[in-house]
């Protein structure tokens, strides 16, 4: 029998193997764990009374209108849903706060959880997290595709929970009045001709049955090994078991959404069915999305529900399909569109980027060709504007405006703005050259022009050499004036053109230049240099530096 001395040795040992130094495992003078000096009265001083957030709760005052006047600013279209939600929203968290204020109390409530339907892209996610930010509470979102049946392979549902619980940073009082959004749960209903146990889809339906209406989750996964350890030696410390933390999820709204495809021919051929007689009228030529909205629980049955995973969620709430012109309209007057994204992505390189309205237009028409709603915008503005964030930040230019004919052929329009940086570049070179040739003159009486081949090599080799055109000048011409002012010596000549070859062989263009003034005729004796200073013409040039 090993000794608690042994046993927490090897208890250290697996959780530093398992864990690294995240764990502390200290030793007290029982052979119990106790924390290091000072813990557990930090963390007892640390335990949050009732937080703001709780507070921002009881005081919730906010109408159906105000909600969805918030929302207004964020999400553009799907009046239907934004106008269900912000009443659903009201109704839940006006019963919390009276929940909160008479615990003792309890009245009978029908949770209003939502079933959201409708194709990707259409702010589905997004209208939940702005209610979310609006009210103040926790958020969590996950893809249902990702849990099964409780005992098989995949995620255990009441991760929800504990991911909230985290979202809350631990507070657990919190947590019970956070949002739980389930996307993609269309991809649980029963497939038809299943055979077999179906641990993805109704056995997820099955798990879920409680934790949407009313039940005790546990905050310490029973699969978690390290909860589990923590567990273990909370024990040893104490003597006794601790009493387990759990989260309630009465008070926990939960939204599920999806796609639904397929869902509309179901209703399509019960309102068919229905509408058969003299006064039926057809139904084959109806938009799908108004199908959709004419859903009932024996069409979400069919498609492959349980009967009481459907009765879980008495709000059904349809978003349209976003068209081009729902579109323009995100890109122009949402608080959250994309463009705001973009433009920061330019302006941490000091480039401030303008959008045409033809622009918008042309790119919005081009993400609904995308068919994924608002998130086509985002492959759209990515294909039109990756070169010029690849491309932009290593040049000078300030300025960025993006136009119909940039969204069409971004490559030509992209060769020209670089054209443009070039020239604007260029002359900027020449500038610097001038200026030079202006300070050399009057240093020195020697007059130096640059052609255009020698202004074109310095703006290129600035750029090869990542210098500016005034300091790469000053780095290759540094010792002219001692070589031009032999060769005014030699000739007279006080006026030199330089071409391309002075600028990338200095050193060699400059010896070949002295060399021929010791046999070039003398132009004219220069006003400040006696007669009796001209070299015979058959010095070497090189002898006489000697």
């Amino acid at each position: 029998m090993p000794t608690p001395e042994e046993i927490q040795r090897e208890l250290k040992r697996f959780m530093k193997e398992r864990f690294g130094d995240n764990v502390i495992v200290g030793i007290g003078p029982t052979g119990g764990t106790e924390p290091p000096a000072g813990q557990f009265a930090q963390s007892q001083a640390q335990k949050p009374g009732r937080s703001e957030t709780i507070d921002q709760i009881l005081q919730f005052n906010l109408r159906p209108k105000e909600v969805k006047a918030y929302l207004d600013r964020f999400v553009i279209e799907q009046e239907d849903a934004k106008k269900a939600l912000s009443i659903a929203v009201c109704d839940h968290y006006n019963h919390v706060r009276r929940a909160i204020e008479r615990k003792d109390k309890e009245e009978d409530y029908v949770k209003q959880n939502i079933l959201l339907l409708g194709p990707t892209g259409v702010g589905k996610t997004y209208l939940i997290r702005s209610i979310a930010r609006l009210i103040g509470v926790p958020f969590v979102r996950a893809d249902a595709t990702k849990f099964s049946e409780t005992g098989y392979v995949g995620g255990d549902v009441e991760d929800l929970v504990r991911d909230l619980v985290r979202a809350a940073d631990r507070n657990l009082e919190l947590a019970e009045f956070g949002i739980i959004y389930l996307d993609e749960v269309d991809k649980i209903a029963r497939g038809e001709g299943m055979v077999g146990r179906d641990v993805s889809g109704r056995g997820v339906q099955t798990n879920l049955l409680k934790l949407m209406e009313d039940t005790d989750v546990t905050v310490k996964s029973q699969t978690d090994v390290a909860a589990q350890m923590q567990e273990l030696m909370e024990m040893q410390m104490r003597g006794q078991r601790p009493e387990r933390k759990t989260v309630n999820t009465r008070h926990i709204l939960f939204i599920v959404s999806g796609a639904f495809a397929g869902l509309e021919e179901i209703i399509r051929k019960r309102v068919s069915r229905s509408g058969i007689g003299f006064s039926g009228e057809p139904h084959n030529g109806e938009h799908d999305r108004e199908m959709l909205r004419k859903v009932s629980t024996d069409d979400l049955i069919q498609f492959g529900f349980e009967p009481e995973f459907v009765g879980r969620l008495p709000i059904r709430v349809v978003c349209d399909t976003l068209d081009a012109n729902d579109l323009y309209r995100i890109l122009k007057y949402s608080e959250g569109s994309i463009l705001r994204q973009y433009r920061s992505s330019f302006d941490a390189y000091n480039i401030d980027v303008h959008f045409t309205d033809e622009a918008l237009r042309a790119i919005a028409e081009r993400a609904a060709e995308e068919h994924t709603g608002a998130r086509g915008l985002v492959t759209v503005l990515e294909k039109t504007l990756r070169e010029f964030k690849y491309e932009l930040p290593s040049t000078g230019i300030q300025n960025l405006e993006v136009t119909e004919q940039t969204v069409k052929s971004p490559h030509t329009s992209l060769n020209d703005a670089l054209q443009e940086v070039d020239q604007i570049e260029l002359r900027f070179c020449r500038d610097q050259v001038n200026a030079f040739a202006r300070g050399f003159e009057e240093r020195y009486g020697v007059a130096l022009t640059f052609n255009e081949t020698a202004v074109a090599a310095i703006w290129e080799l600035s750029r090869q050499k990542g210098l500016t055109s005034a300091n790469l000048i000053q780095d290759l011409f540094k010792d002219f004036e001692f070589g031009l002012k032999l060769i005014t010596e030699n000739t007279g000549q006080r006026e030199f053109e330089l071409d391309a070859e002075a600028v990338t062989n200095p050193e060699q263009w400059l010896s070949n230049a002295v060399r021929s003034s010791y046999t070039e005729p003398r132009k004219s004796p220069p006003a400040s240099m006696p007669d009796d200073l001209d070299a015979p013409p058959d010095v070497d040039p090189m002898e006489d530096q000697q």
